[in-house]
């Protein structure tokens, strides 16, 4: 198994167009904020919790300054016009031994394609390959196809905090 910051795999989309999902480089800026750009306002809020038009220099930092121990991320690359383009992108950030919270998003465009999943269950080798126990994350109550997924791969309902959102765990086998 590669080291997380060198990770890369080759996967195939519900209708069979090859992605690689990969480590986030700090190269992939540029590729990043076009991704961002076009990601829906709405796709955007379910994600950030809060409508989002940009990012500060800080926060871009935040999401690119990776150091695949306590905050690893990764994205879905898949070609278009025959060039590379990020589709997708996703990350855990370890918030105490043990455990971290996990959160990803998908382009719009392809959305519905099978990213999500894809990206939910490489994250999930990286989290157990790292010793992590538990996953969690927050979803708004109004992100059903969020819900499903974490769903799917057994994550539960847990501590009641804010009506607003949703807390999710998964114990890691």
């Amino acid at each position: 198994m590669p080291d997380a910051a060198e990770y890369s795999v080759r996967e195939h989309l519900r209708d069979d167009r090859p992605i690689t999902i990969r480590a986030l480089r700090p190269g992939d800026r540029d590729e990043m904020l076009v991704a961002i750009g076009r990601t829906s306002t709405q796709s955007l809020q379910r994600r950030f919790f809060a409508p989002k038009k940009g990012f500060s220099e800080r926060e871009m930092a935040f999401f690119l300054d990776i150091d695949f121990e306590s905050h690893v991320a990764i994205v879905a690359e898949t070609a278009e016009d025959g060039r590379s383009v990020i589709a997708g992108g996703g990350r855990y950030i370890v918030i105490q031994p043990g455990k971290a919270e996990i959160a990803f998003v998908v382009v719009d465009a392809y959305q519905g394609q099978g990213i999500g999943t894809i990206l939910m269950r490489h994250l999930a080798i990286l989290a157990r390959d790292a010793g992590l126990k538990e996953l969690v994350a927050e979803v708004l109550p109004g992100n059903t196809a969020m819900l499903k997924l974490f769903k799917k791969f057994g994550f539960r309902s847990g501590s009641k905090g804010s009506p607003q959102v949703i807390h999710l765990t998964l114990q890691l086998p």
